[in-house]
């Protein structure tokens, strides 16, 4: 009897073990009776029939697969390996356990084709420089793929993109006579520009030195004017007061005539070099010869 207790208490024991069944946040559940789905699982503990249900999980958490390297052709017939990660996180638990069979190989299979498709589109120049395009373009296939089976991609990331060694060597001789070639241009625009820049300086330089003589000139042209026209102002001046003062002191014929021949006495010196012709000489020298004939008079008459 204490051996058929001890058998039942572990096979209950076992059934008890069997029933209980825990769910983790992350996870989701699926009871199935009799090898027909029953029913979801929510997260936490979960009785079960033993030997008639089953439990499968299915884990929710964003998960990667890594795409193995494959040999793709461009559209310019250039043979490039390139590999790939697809990251993805399961929405239906249902779908994804009962609509397809192994998720992961259908999905890698699933990306090998459509990184062939995507860049068999393309360039070797576009695929080398195009990596979010095509990162894009596959996670968009892959998604519109793998939405029948409750999976959603949530990105794609090109790891490596390796054309053939030759066709390596070919490109860092082209980028390096590209380098070349744009140092080159570079010097022989700066080298231009210098020049420009030397002549500018130059033709302004040209032209404020001349505007500056322009205007020294100016000044001293300026300044001689202001001198002659100060000079005229005051012999006018002088002329205007000599004259005002000979009216003021009512001259005579006589005493303007020998006023003049003062004058001329003084422009005779010896250091005159022209000759003085009046206008009205006539006049002059007809009271020039009263004059003389007055003093003829008065010097018989003293005799």
């Amino acid at each position: 009897m204490l051996v058929v207790l001890i058998i039942v208490v572990i096979f209950l024991i076992i059934v008890v073990s069997m029933s209980l069944k825990i769910i983790r946040p992350y996870e989701k559940g699926l009871i199935e009776r009799l090898g027909k789905f029953h029913k979801m699982a929510e997260p936490g503990l979960n009785f079960i029939v033993p030997f008639i249900e089953r439990l499968i999980k299915v884990d929710l958490r964003e998960m990667l697969i890594d795409v193995p390297p494959q040999e793709v052709i461009t559209r310019d017939n250039v043979i490039v390996t390139v590999d790939a990660i697809i990251y993805y996180e399961i929405t239906d638990a249902y779908r994804v356990t009962y609509n397809v069979a192994e998720f992961i190989p259908a999905a890698i299979k699933l990306a090998q084709t459509n990184l062939r498709n995507v860049i068999g589109e393309l360039e070797l120049d576009q695929t080398l420089t195009s990596r979010e395009r095509i990162n894009t373009k596959l996670r968009e296939v892959l998604d519109e793929a793998t939405d029948k089976w409750g999976v959603r991609i949530t990105r794609v990331e090109i790891k490596k993109i390796d054309p053939p060694q030759d066709i390596m060597e070919a490109m860092s001789k082209q980028m390096k006579a590209e380098r070349t070639k744009r140092a080159v241009i570079l010097e022989a625009e700066g080298y231009r520009e210098a020049e420009i820049t030397k002549a500018e300086g130059d033709r302004n330089a040209a032209i404020l030195r001349a505007e500056g003589e322009a205007e020294s000139v100016k000044k001293i042209a300026e300044a001689e004017k202001f001198k002659l026209s100060t000079e005229a102002d005051g012999e006018a001046e002088a002329i205007s007061k000599v004259f005002e003062a000979i009216h003021k002191g009512h001259p005579t014929n006589e005493l303007i005539a020998i006023r003049y021949l003062e004058s001329l006495k003084a422009i005779s010196d010896g250091k005159a070099t022209k000759i003085f012709m009046p206008y009205e000489i006539s006049s002059i020298l007809s009271t020039v010869a009263g004059i003389a004939e007055i003093s003829k008079d008065n010097i018989s008459e003293g005799n």
